[in-house]
């Protein structure tokens, strides 16, 4: 609960989704302004892939201020999430997995078995992702976007980027429990009912709940981090961008 009370520190920078007009200035004055937020230099805005195969729609700009999203930009991040190409080879490596363990093996083997788990393990893609960044956050007004610390030691940084599966921020800029994480995952288990047969009881539910919830807690840490490793990968890249900047 220590990482709940983390949650209520602003964090560096102040993030804004799509489609703003306010400028990195008045960005970087907000963050000045904001206590407890150390005066740093403005970051890069977010890249849209993390490694070049990862989405990363749902961090929020670092550049801007922050702006509620209205019911169709958070749509908007769940379909880039959803379909976004790199995201076809992310369900078909699951799947692949999915087909050695066998958990479902009225499913088949070949090609017919790997197919029909394929079209599971992406359903349960696309439904976690239109419920968690589309529908519950934009029925309970809250901000599907992740947004980084971008600053601090790193197990702080850590607690920070685990404690927003429990902590998120709302379209009224203030914190409270992530009921769209908790209530959209639980949502999709339960619709997963419909195709996997012999995976129906509420043990069942509550195991991919909890899958869902860890893996979102892996990319929250992902997303915290991603800069911080591009910049150790391509450390001449980076500072070619800070030259420009300046």
């Amino acid at each position: 609960m220590a990482c709940c009370g983390c949650a209520q520190e602003p964090e560096a920078g102040a993030p804004l989704a799509v489609g703003s007009a306010t400028s990195s200035a008045d960005a970087a004055n907000s963050a000045s302004n904001t206590p407890g937020t150390p005066n740093t230099a403005v970051s890069q805005p977010p890249d849209k892939h993390m490694f070049g195969i990862l989405p990363n729609y749902r961090t929020a700009d670092p550049t801007q201020a922050f702006r509620a999203l209205s019911p169709l930009e958070k749509f908007t991040i769940a379909e880039h999430d959803s379909f976004d190409p790199p995201g076809y080879f992310i369900a078909g490596w699951y799947t692949m997995i999915y087909q050695l363990q066998n958990p479902n093996p009225e499913f088949g083997q070949g090609m017919k078995g790997y197919a029909h788990r394929y079209a599971t393990t992406y359903a349960d893609q696309m439904a976690g992702n239109i419920m968690t960044e589309g529908a519950m956050p934009s029925l309970l007004h809250e901000d599907p976007r992740y947004f980084r610390r971008g600053y601090g030691s790193v197990p702080v940084r850590v607690a920070w980027a685990l404690s927003r599966i429990l902590v998120t921020r709302t379209d009224r800029d203030k914190y409270r429990f992530n009921y769209s994480e908790f209530l959209g995952n639980a949502v999709s288990a339960s619709i997963a009912n419909a195709y996997y047969p012999r995976n129906r009881t509420p043990g069942d539910n509550v195991q991919r709940l909890e899958v869902q919830l860890m893996s979102d807690s892996i990319s929250n840490c992902l997303k915290e981090f991603w800069p911080d490793i591009k910049k150790a990968l391509h450390p001449g890249s980076m500072r070619r961008h800070t030259a420009h900047d300046r």
